[in-house]
């Protein structure tokens, strides 16, 4: 077979990575029973269950799955009396159609969000936030903040976000349905192998071509995958798909590391695991006829989903996936990591761990994360917190302990919650891991 049809089947995968990653989502839900405009949740706490990409373990989601095809679809917020909601609304590339909740439009007043199918040229009706969409499914990364760790508030936050709905606007008497993937392998890791294909072919069936990707028309078609035609390659493009599937996971792998080459706090190996590039992209859309950085694109999507349309309002994240002292953090090695006094958040703030070849939470351990929500957290005198990561918990230090695996790589994602001006100004600085 022609070599060009495997290299371009290579940049199929990083091109199409953030739609595969919403397909995946998308069939997640659609295992647990949820169909279009229903929303799945998590009634606790997420353990290892929650096969995501570096998901929270310490927030309870709403995924409200939305599908505008029939016509526009009605999500509303509920106002920030006895709960809140820190999230974005998404299409299905992934990018923020805006953000909802305290840190968004409503500033937590709660509001009605029209969502519009693309090419919408109808009347928005009075009392909705239009949102535009290019595609015609998507879904909302909703998060329902909790006061604490403990059941009691953790319920207290389930009843909250339950109160969101989401609907079309021709039926604004029709139910909500929630289904609770709590109990359930939620997975939606990267199928590195012909699945990729399938889920790609099926998104590209579904969904509009963008202006900007008419150039994937003829890539794709040459690998077997064109709108309006099954997908049904031969016993050898099969085996040349899935040796460029498992090619563009290692270039990925390979290339990993270069969002880290630029530290955050300086002096550490802590990042912001994606190229300013691509954030700004991801915020407008691509509308800068200038870039188009598809590569660190497809890079950032294999190994999270969601975007939010204003990063640092009600969220930031910095990740680490190095020590002290430049080495790869291994599981079968002890770590500490020092928070120091005072974090710059107003909500909370969070250290996960993750497996570093899945990007998804280890599995079989009983739990992955510490955070300032944990009431038996300890804290040193002078404020600031030890964290221990590690194999082994270390004496009388199970509550501030995550454990992990002998067996593999891991990496670290610090959340902040409610992010203050010392974590922008690097007033605040977040200390470098260190092997013990």
């Amino acid at each position: 077979m022609d070599p060009l049809v495997r290299s371009r089947a290579v940049q199929a995968v990083i091109w199409g990575m953030p739609a595969v990653n919403f397909e995946l989502l998308r069939e997640a839900a659609a295992g647990v029973g949820a169909g279009d405009n229903q929303v799945v949740y998590w009634s606790r706490l997420p353990d290892w269950k929650n096969q995501t990409l570096t998901p929270n373990p310490d927030i309870l989601y709403f995924f409200p799955f939305y599908n505008t095809q029939a016509g526009p679809v009605v999500l509303e917020i509920p106002a920030a009396e006895g709960g809140s909601i820190t999230g974005s609304v998404d299409n299905g590339w992934q990018e923020a159609l805006e953000d909802v909740g305290p840190a968004g439009v409503d500033q937590g007043k709660g509001a009605k969000y029209l969502i519009l199918p693309p090419g919408f040229d109808g009347d928005v009706p009075d009392g909705y936030i239009a949102m535009p969409s290019v595609t015609y499914t998507g879904f909302g990364a909703l998060r329902a903040n909790i006061a604490s760790s403990k059941d009691a508030d953790v319920a207290a936050a389930v009843e909250y976000g339950k109160r969101i709905k989401c609907y079309p606007l021709s039926a604004p008497d029709q139910p909500t349905g929630f289904v609770d993937a709590v109990d359930v392998v939620y997975d939606s890791t990267i199928p590195y192998d012909l699945r990729f294909f399938e889920l790609l072919h099926r998104f590209v069936q579904r969904e509009p071509w963008l202006q900007r990707d008419r150039v994937m028309i003829s890539v794709l078609k040459s690998i077997g995958i064109e709108k309006g035609t099954p997908f049904t390659p031969d016993d050898e493009l099969r085996a040349v798909l899935a040796a460029a599937a498992a090619e563009a996971h290692d270039w990925l792998d390979a290339n990993y590391p270069r969002f880290y080459t630029a530290p955050y706090f300086d002096g550490t190996h802590w990042a912001v695991p994606a190229s300013p590039e691509v954030l700004q992209g991801m915020q407008s859309g691509f509308a800068d006829p200038d870039s188009y950085p598809v590569d660190d694109r497809g890079l950032l999507y294999s190994f999270i989903y969601f975007s939010a349309k204003h990063l640092g309002q009600g969220q930031f994240y910095v990740m680490a996936i190095a020590d002290r002292d430049g080495a790869p953090l291994d599981g079968g090695a002890s770590y500490r990591l020092q928070v120091p006094a005072d974090p710059p958040v107003s909500l909370y703030w969070s250290a996960t761990v993750y497996d570093r070849g899945t990007h998804a939470l280890i599995r079989i351990l009983p739990y992955a994360s510490r955070s300032s929500h944990r009431p038996d957290l300890a804290t040193n005198p002078d404020g600031s917190v030890d964290i221990y990561i590690g194999p082994a918990v270390p004496e009388d230090k199970e509550s501030n302990w995550i454990p992990t695996k002998s067996d593999g790589q891991f990496e670290v994602l610090f959340r902040f919650y409610g992010p203050e001006p010392a974590l922008f100004d690097k007033s605040w600085a977040l200390t470098d891991i260190e092997k013990l």
